[in-house]
């Protein structure tokens, strides 16, 4: 998992707390077992990563029945000002849920990827899967992002998985590193749809400008 404070990979686990918990004072809702608290530091930007777990007994070997990231509470990814609502919503709160829960991230950013593939790319196909290869072998995206698209079916596993692609914006289980992959994708597609051609225009304004003041033909 990337480090949710500046997007590079955690550091190694540097210390594990662990503390049992049992019923007392007849409080019937607390449950026996254990939990355990990570510690990480990201090597990158010296943030501190805490991550906490349950275990349902203090026995070896025990799987864990409750996971999730305590601090920080969401994941650093500034949206740049050119990408417009819809999808700037739907990527932002798949980010504040990322550490809280992969699966809500996930359904949110496959349901943003969905619409940028129809209301971008032109897609005409209903389910994400065909949208992606139909974007794929329309060739109207650069190779990098092919490649991108093409890694968002497999880590995905939608061939085992086929609501991924029918009900995009399901809350469904989600494969090791899909949610963060899946948010990677949109920022290369908002880069490519969004912010390169809006620099693109602030060029041409800056050259007509210079173009105009020189007595030369603008550039239409």
């Amino acid at each position: 998992m990337k480090c949710p404070h500046c997007l590079h990979d955690q550091g190694t686990q540097v210390q594990v707390v662990q503390f049992p918990h049992s019923k007392n004072r007849n409080d019937e809702n607390v449950l026996p077992g254990l939990w355990r608290a990570f510690h990480q530091r990201c090597p990158e930007c010296q943030g501190d990563i805490i991550q906490m777990d349950r275990l349902p007994t203090t026995a070896p070997g025990s799987t864990p029945i409750a996971k999730f990231t305590a601090f920080p509470k969401a994941v650093s990814r500034p949206v740049p000002a050119e990408v417009p609502d819809p999808y700037r919503s739907d990527f932002e709160e798949a980010c504040a849920v990322l550490t809280l829960s992969p699966k809500a991230s996930a359904a949110l950013s496959r349901r943003c990827l969905q619409s940028i593939l129809r209301d971008k790319a032109k897609s005409t196909k209903k389910d994400l899967y065909d949208q992606i290869e139909e974007v794929i072998v329309s060739g109207t995206v650069p190779s990098h992002i092919v490649d991108d698209l093409h890694a968002v079916r497999n880590i995905g596993n939608f061939a085992a998985h086929p609501a991924k692609s029918t009900t995009s914006g399901a809350i469904l289980d989600v494969e090791p590193g899909e949610a963060e992959w899946n948010l990677d994708v949109l920022d290369s597609l908002f880069d490519f749809y969004f912010i390169q051609p809006a620099l693109s225009a602030r060029r041409k304004v800056d050259l007509n400008k210079k173009l105009q003041e020189a007595g030369k033909p603008l550039i239409k």
